[in-house]
């Protein structure tokens, strides 16, 4: 310390923080990009399980080396260009689907304290950012230089925005609830109650009392994630999506911002609805792990509802957002606006 402070100066103690800050950083982003790794490892064993299947066994004790051996793979892989595309922006598109999926865990708390930046307006960073990874897909289908490409950006962008209406509206009446944008706050909040007070926690979270919102957003999110049943840029036998020209790593990117963006919507839904880090009940402590556990579930729901549901067509999708959880939310926020205005608020 000292030596750093005769070498440096003043400027030691900014030195200092940089390289703390770089360190949080790295312990958030390294064990997250092994999470996505395993998590398509325990998507096909798991979907193998419900279709009666075994799933990767091959690779390693058990299958367990199989992302390994992918993603070796896909880095062996040439990364091939179209004559016709733009170099550089088809280069780029990439980045700008996974960059967004990362940069928003700079404010998801992980308990009380364990936060990289506790900004005050953290969700509203976090839809910022998320809003972010449109441009990606509609760069990636222009940049191709393909018809057939730049139709699948197209479709996929606007499934993406019809859909993140209908995230926003959801969204209005969490923080409507919680009267704050602090993710840590919104969680906070979620503890306190009559429910919370006779030691029934999971009571007092917003999935009971905002229901409908609930189920919306927990929709909107497999659609945002380009998820099936609303994989309208994956269907890779009917359909042409805006990937179509990627190969090697620059195709695996994409695959990364998907698996990202599902983890990262399902910590949201853990955080807004079911109470974060909270117990579920008052005799257990508050822990990260009850986050790990409810983040755990909710990619077993999206890992369920692929196993069991055909692909819809896009009409159907376009109409669920547009008809459907638009006019819902809409009407909720008015339902719960009257709620909190009467002598029966829960959210006191």
């Amino acid at each position: 310390m000292q030596l750093g402070q005769d070498t440096f100066g003043s400027a030691w103690a900014n030195i200092l923080t940089l390289v703390w800050t770089v360190i949080k950083v790295m312990l958030i982003i390294a064990p997250l990009l092994l999470i996505v790794a395993y998590v398509t490892f325990w998507e096909r064993k798991i979907i193998g399980w419900m279709q009666v299947r075994i799933g990767p066994n091959r690779v390693g004790p058990w299958g367990l080396i199989q992302p390994i051996a992918d993603g070796l793979k896909l880095m062996l892989k040439e990364v091939v260009i179209p004559s016709g595309a733009d170099r550089s922006v088809f280069l780029l598109a990439p980045v700008f689907a996974f960059a967004p999926a990362l940069a928003a865990w700079a404010v998801i708390p992980f308990n009380a304290t364990l936060v990289l930046a506790n900004v005050n307006a953290s969700l509203l960073y976090v839809m910022a950012m998320t809003s972010i990874g449109v441009y990606g897909i509609m760069l990636a289908g222009w940049a191709s230089n393909s018809k057939y490409a730049f139709l699948g950006g197209m479709r996929s962008a606007a499934q993406l925005i019809s859909y993140e209406v209908a995230m926003g509206l959801a969204l209005v009446v969490v923080l409507m609830v919680s009267n704050s944008l602090n993710l840590g706050e919104i969680v906070k909040g979620q503890g306190q109650g009559r429910f919370a007070e006779m030691g029934l926690g999971f009571l007092s979270w917003n999935w009971l009392s905002l229901l409908p919102m609930f189920v919306v957003y927990l929709v909107s999110c497999v659609a945002e994630t380009n998820r099936a049943p609303f994989d309208m840029a994956e269907g890779e036998s009917e359909i042409v999506g805006f990937h179509v020209d990627y190969s090697g790593m620059a195709f695996a990117v994409f695959s990364l911002a998907e698996y990202s963006a599902m983890i990262l919507c399902s910590t949201l839904t853990s955080l807004l609805f079911l109470g974060g880090w909270l117990s579920p009940v008052g005799f257990l402590p508050d822990s990260i792990f009850w986050l790990f556990a409810k983040i755990s579930a909710i990619i077993f729901f999206f890992f369920w509802i692929r196993a069991t549901f055909p692909r819809y067509r896009y009409d159907q999708i376009m109409r669920l957002g547009w008809k459907v959880f638009i006019p819902v939310c809409l009407i909720w926020v008015v339902v719960v606006g009257f709620w909190m205005m009467s002598p029966w608020n829960i959210w006191k």
